[in-house]
Formats: structure tokens, C-alpha cells, sequence
């Protein structure tokens, strides 16, 4: 994202408008995902693509301060109803939609009206972050995990043992067709399964650069929606679908590379990690209690958050272990080179994929600039330990609501200057938007308002 060429926008907009239109495109959704992880959209006719591209589509900047519930929220950086902000499509990323016939998808830059960069738009800030990576020599490989829950049009979820077959077998027409449109969208998915939750499924995807994987994840959300409402199913990837049990989380998987070598393995280091890999890892640890109020955005995501839920609640790490937030995957014997990976387990999908990414790659650099390095790893889950073993491993809780979470967000100053000013400030404002109105609510109201928003 940079200065626009207006000229080459519109020529290549063009290309672009015939090459879809060849296809039986007709209209083209621009997304952009706000500060409450909505993914927002406006559309335009194939026809109109090369002049939006070249001069963009109005949006206001009011969207910075919606909240979930739509709730447009006071901020220091608000300018209330005055002004507009310019969606440009990114024309490399034009995907056309397989569970949506005669529609194309672009995920969208956002631009002010005199063509600067708008700067809280967050997946140019994903994109900062990937390039202040590559400036040092490395860079990442990064995936979404994605869980939702499918439920009848009666909202009671659809029924089945956890990863059973029986599941599987019942909406096999439903898995098949989500599969299909993904590999036609080009995206690469690794594997699908019944998940643990009532009603519950899972879709890994093939890892790829920062800025990608958070499109990924929002175009793999938007095709398992529509891929559903085609088999009569709603989806939901809200973290706590109803009080009690498991809730859906967003984890992501990330691996830092130089030169084409993973440098999550075949070093000197713990489990084979390189210094460089360790000290990047070490940043994300150190502020996982800030990060939440990035990737566990909702006043709901600390529903989620519970000990022995698999959810990652306590400062720890380890390999292979599905209890602590930062988990490192080695991968099997004969292909950790490429498979080694970390997991940050605490987040959710009502994050905004593009925040996330940039948090965790700001955080990574600001662990390698320190020589950051990882605590003990834990090969037991950090919630049963007696409290004397707890406190002599360093082991405490994670932030338990977001107000704690915007607490330490605030008190990191290496995350809210690579933010910048003006979007750090409004994230907080927002999530205290949302603590405002919603925080209040018992469990089961929570879980009403959020289930079908995101």
C-alpha cells in the first residue's frame, strides 16, 4: 500500500473487470474488517471495477468506532458523522466466490480523499509489519485456524459425538461443498474435522505470508457462511455459543524463515529453535496479556478463556502442550524443517485477522531487538499446578476479562507505538465501548446478543 497510480490502477482494473466478467462475475464485494472484527462490505457492479479501482468507493470513518452491535461509540479520534474514507480493492487479491454465484471478493485498502493512506487501516498496518520484518532479512509464514458452530434454523446446533464420524457422515454434502469452494478460491485447506463443541467443525488452512493469511481467514469465514446458508445451516464462530462447555477459538500458527530456512528448527537452541526464532517467540509470550486485547477482542472471548478447556489461560509455553497459550508444534521426524511451528491458542474469531497479524509481528521484533528468551517450557498443564509450583514456574492468569486486557495493551509501549497513536487510542476506546454495553449482561444474555454476529 502506497501512493495510488491512478492510471495503472484503472488499466489494470479493467483487465481485471473483463477477465471476471468472462466468468459470470457480475458484482464485487470489497471488505474491510473494523476495530470489533466485523467484516464490513460494500459492492459494486463487475462494470464499475476499473473506476473504483482507480478512485475507490466511499465508506465513513465512522466505521473505526463501531462496535459489535453496531453501536457507533465516542472516541478521541472520532469525527463523528464528518468526513469519508476511499475502499480501494486489491486487485492481486480479486478471488471469485464459489458459494456465491455471479460474485467476486477484494479485500480492500483504505484511503482518505486526497489519496494518503488511512492510518487506521488495519490491513496496511499487517502489511507495515510483514515489510519492517523483511527489512531485518526474515520473514513469516502465518494460518488461521477457524471453529464454528452449525445449528438448524432453529438455532439448535446439529448433533453428533465430538470428532465423530457420525457428525462427519450427517453433513458429509455440507463438508464436501465447503472443501470445493475453498480449493476453488484457492485456498489451501489442510484438513476438516467435527470439533469438540456441540454442532462444532474445523478447518485448518495451508500456511502462507502475513498479510494472505489474514485475507484467508476472511474469505474462508465468508465462504463457510454462505456454503451453510446453501444447506439450510447458520453459522457461528462466536467464542462462547451458549454458557458451559468449549467455545470456538482462532488460533494462529506462525513460523519465522530466512533464506528459505525455518528457523523454528534445526537450531542450538530448546527443541531445536534458532536464537533468532526463540528471542520472536519471546516477544509474543512476554506480551500475551496485551495481545488479548487484540486477538480476544469481545467482552465474551473471556467466557472462552477458561482453565483445562484447551484454551491457553496461564503464562506458559511448551511443546506439544494444548494447555498453555504459546505451544511449539516440532512437527514429525523428517519433516520439522518446514512443519516446525508456534501456536498462540488464547485468541478467537472475533478478532480482526489483519490486527492480529500485525500484533504478533510487531511483538515478534520487539522480542528479536531485546535478544528476548522463553521461560522453562511446561510439559504439564500450567492450571494443575499447586500454587507453590505455579509461583516458583512464574506461572500466573492470563488477563480474565477485557478490561484487563485493554489495561495491558495500554502499558505496552512497543505494541501502541507500532500501532501508531491514532489506532491504538481507538481500539481502546472501542473495546470500552463494548465493555460498556455489554459488560454487564450475565452469561447466557452475553451469549444471546454475540452468537450470530460474527
Amino acid at each position: 500500500m502506497g501512493q495510488l497510480d491512478r492510471v495503472a490502477l484503472s488499466r489494470l482494473g479493467a483487465e481485471t473487470a473483463a477477465r471476471l466478467g468472462r466468468s459470470g462475475v457480475e458484482v464485487v464485494s470489497l471488505t474491510f474488517v473494523d476495530n470489533s472484527g466485523i467484516s464490513r462490505v460494500k459492492a459494486v457492479p463487475v462494470g464499475r471495477l476499473a473506476e473504483v479501482a482507480a478512485w475507490g468507493v466511499g465508506a465513513s470513518n465512522s466505521f473505526d468506532f463501531f462496535l459489535c452491535t453496531d453501536t457507533i461509540t465516542a472516541g478521541v479520534y472520532s469525527s463523528g458523522p464528518v468526513g469519508d474514507l476511499r475502499l480501494h480493492p486489491d486487485l492481486d487479491a480479486v478471488t471469485t466466490l464459489a458459494a456465491q454465484p455471479g460474485w467476486a471478493w477484494a479485500p480492500a485498502w483504505r484511503y482518505d480523499q486526497d489519496g494518503e493512506p488511512h492510518p487506521q487501516d488495519s490491513r496496511a498496518l499487517a502489511a507495515t509489519a510483514a515489510a519492517r520484518l523483511a527489512e531485518r532479512g526474515y520473514s513469516a509464514r502465518m494460518a488461521f485456524e477457524l471453529e464454528w458452530v452449525v445449528a438448524g434454523e432453529d438455532g439448535i446446533p446439529v448433533s453428533g459425538p465430538a470428532y465423530g464420524y457420525s457428525r462427519l457422515a450427517a453433513h458429509s454434502a455440507y463438508l464436501r461443498d465447503l472443501v470445493s469452494a475453498l480449493d476453488s478460491e484457492h485456498v489451501g485447506v489442510e484438513q476438516v474435522h467435527p470439533e469438540y463443541a456441540a454442532g462444532q467443525f474445523e478447518v485448518s488452512v495451508a500456511a502462507d505470508d502475513p498479510v494472505r493469511a489474514a485475507d484467508v481467514a476472511v474469505l474462508a469465514r465468508e465462504t463457510i457462511r454462505a456454503v451453510g446458508l446453501t444447506h439450510g445451516l447458520r453459522t457461528s464462530f462466536t467464542p462462547k455459543f451458549a454458557p458451559g462447555g468449549v467455545g470456538n477459538g482462532g488460533h494462529v500458527h506462525f513460523s519465522l524463515w530466512r533464506e528459505g530456512r525455518n528457523l523454528c528448527s534445526g537450531g542450538e537452541g530448546i527443541f531445536g529453535l534458532t536464537d533468532v526464532a526463540e528471542s520472536f517467540a519471546a516477544g509474543i509470550y512476554r506480551r500475551l496479556p496485551a495481545l488479548l486485547a487484540v486477538g480476544a477482542p469481545s467482552v465474551v472471548s473471556y467466557q472462552r478463556l477458561e482453565p483445562h478447556h484447551w484454551a491457553g489461560v496461564f503464562t506458559a509455553w511448551g511443546r506439544e502442550n494444548r494447555e498453555t497459550p504459546l505451544r511449539l508444534i516440532s512437527g514429525p521426524v523428517g519433516k520439522r524443517d518446514t512443519a516446525a511451528n508456534f501456536e498462540v491458542k488464547c485468541f478467537d474469531l472475533t478478532a480482526n485477522p489483519y490486527l492480529v497479524v500485525a500484533g504478533l509481528l510487531f511483538a515478534g521484533l520487539a522480542g528479536v531487538d531485546s535478544s528476548a528468551r522463553l521461560p522453562a517450557a511446561l510439559d504439564v498443564d500450567p492450571g494443575a499446578l499447586s500454587a507453590a509450583d505455579a509461583a516458583a514456574a512464574e506461572v500466573t492468569r492470563l488477563p480474565r476479562s477485557l478490561a484487563e486486557a485493554v489495561a495491558a495493551f495500554e502499558a505496552d509501549d512497543a505494541l501502541t507505538s507500532a500501532f501508531g497513536a491514532e489506532l491504538a487510542t481507538t481500539l481502546m476506546d472501542v473495546r470500552r465501548g463494548e465493555i460498556a454495553e455489554l459488560g454487564g449482561l450475565d452469561e447466557r444474555e452475553l451469549c444471546d446478543v454475540m452468537r450470530w454476529l460474527h
